[in-house]
């Protein structure tokens, strides 16, 4: 972890526990890329102070390995018309639990009471819905271990981190449901597509 300033190691060793580093990507707001799309390291995060999900993760997973941990991501694929979610795992007493950056109220940190990752996985399902009150989340990956990038230096880049984005998309997923299957859910009710839509960062402003 010696990439990392004194400043920002000060910074990522307050962030002592899964809870402390969901509680500090809750105080930051969102990245809208309102210049363009970013994929930004830890470093850069610390620096701009601003995440969306992907890049909430991969801070959350450097600050996970400052612990001793893992840096582990599991990918959450969608429907082609909705956004993949990229979440940080770990392991505590034989269970796993998720921390997640995101602007609403869904598909949000999870407590380690989760025998595996399919499992996990499947505590997002009832929260990953379009706006048509269509189910969308149709598989998973197994969590993705950080480490493999270390000599491209991921954790302190300065340039943005496509090879990740595009590794977790390449890698293999496990679907979660059938076709058919898929084509009898329920739709989503409407008072759930409200609470949806609260956000705690407004994107328009």
């Amino acid at each position: 972890m010696s990439e990392f300033t004194k400043r920002e190691l000060k910074i990522l060793k307050k962030l002592s526990t899964p809870a402390k580093i969901q509680d500090w990507l809750e105080k930051i707001p969102a990245n809208f890329e309102r210049a363009g799309e970013t994929c930004r390291s830890p470093r850069m995060v610390l620096k701009t102070r601003t995440a969306h999900c992907i890049e909430g993760a991969m801070l959350a997973a450097a600050a996970l390995r400052l612990q001793g941990r893992p840096p582990l991501l599991v990918d959450l694929k969608a429907v082609s018309k909705d956004d993949d979610h990229v979440i940080a795992v770990f392991h505590e007493q034989g269970r796993w639990g998720a921390i997640s950056k995101v602007n609403h109220n869904v598909l949000r940190y999870r407590d380690p009471v989760y025998r595996d990752i399919r499992e996990l996985a499947m505590s997002y399902f009832h929260e990953y819905f379009l706006q048509n009150r269509s189910k969308s989340l149709r598989s998973y990956s197994n969590p993705v271990d950080l480490s493999r990038f270390d000599k491209r230096g991921w954790m302190t880049s300065d340039k943005n981190l496509w090879y990740i984005a595009d590794y977790l998309d390449q890698v293999r997923h496990y679907p979660i449901l059938t076709n058919i299957t898929a084509s009898s859910l329920r739709r989503v009710d409407h008072i759930e597509i409200k609470a949806g839509n609260i956000e705690r960062w407004p994107k328009h402003r």
